[in-house]
This record gives structure tokens, C-alpha cells and sequence, in this order.
């Protein structure tokens, strides 16, 4: 669907105006066939986020302040996510020993056989594929990779 037609505005003052809108509309659609996939689990995009950042790194234990460095969503809080993470059993967080203000935090097994269940999703994950190509998802990832420079 083009642009216009989904927020029904015929013009803008220039094509990096409307780059920038497209953008944040398509981060919206995205973030909403998330949401509603992840609803499904009791968590949201930014739990999820943190649970695939603690697979990547398991079994080592990491610290919140490697997670905050690490999610999409800078604006997460970090501690909260993880305590609500740990409160349904998918993650455990203990006080480090050597330095007691730093918490280190690993994925339960709980939380690595909810990861695998959501993996079997991939399909829904993959909607870009329907309608861009390989070349053109590439393409897609190089120019924004440039933008952010």
C-alpha cells in the first residue's frame, strides 16, 4: 500500500520528508504484527528483545548494562524488562559477587524453549519476503545501513 493512501496525505514538502514518515509508519506496522504475535506468550517486542540478546549470549550470564547497549529500543528500561522476564520463570538474575550494584542475568530453559516455539513462527516473521525480493531486501538493509551512516 503506498504511503499516501494509508495516512491519507497527498503531499510533502520533499522526498527525505516523506522518507522519514515512511519509515515511522512502517516501524508501526511492523511493531503491531509483532505485538500481536508476541500477545499470544504474555510478552512484548522489547521482552522478546532482551530474550534473543540472552540466547546470543548463553550460557554465559550478562549484564543489564550489556542488554541496554544491545536492544533495538533504547528507551527500554532494561531492569524493569528483566524483572518482569524473571517474574514468569524465562530469565534468572543474581547479583554479581564481585561488584553488588551489577546483576547478571541468563535465559531459563523456560525462556529458551519459548524462544524455540516462537522460531516455528518464522513464516509470519518473513511477510517481507511476499513482497520484496532477496536482492531487494538486500538493497533495502545496505540504504538504510547508509542513512544511519
Amino acid at each position: 500500500m503506498k504511503l499516501e493512501a494509508a495516512i491519507k496525505q497527498k503531499k510533502f514538502n520533499n522526498e527525505y520528508e516523506k522518507l522519514a514518515v515512511n519509515i515511522l509508519y512502517t516501524h508501526g506496522w511492523l511493531f503491531n504484527i509483532q505485538t500481536e504475535i508476541f500477545r499470544k506468550y504474555d510478552i512484548t517486542v522489547s521482552q522478546y528483545n532482551i530474550l534473543r540478546i540472552l540466547r546470543g549470549q548463553y550460557p554465559n550470564p550478562t549484564s543489564v548494562n550489556l542488554l541496554k547497549e544491545r536492544m533495538l529500543d533504547k528507551m527500554s528500561d532494561a531492569s524493569r524488562l528483566v524483572e518482569r522476564l524473571k517474574n514468569k520463570g524465562l530469565v534468572h538474575r543474581k547479583i554479581c559477587n564481585e561488584d553488588r550494584r551489577r546483576a547478571e542475568v541468563v535465559v531459563t530453559e523456560k525462556g529458551l524453549d519459548l524462544l524455540e516455539e516462537i522460531d516455528k513462527l518464522s513464516d509470519r516473521f518473513d511477510m517481507l519476503s511476499k513482497n520484496l525480493s532477496k536482492k531487494e531486501t538486500q538493497l533495502l538493509n545496505n540504504l538504510l545501513d547508509k542513512m544511519r551512516g
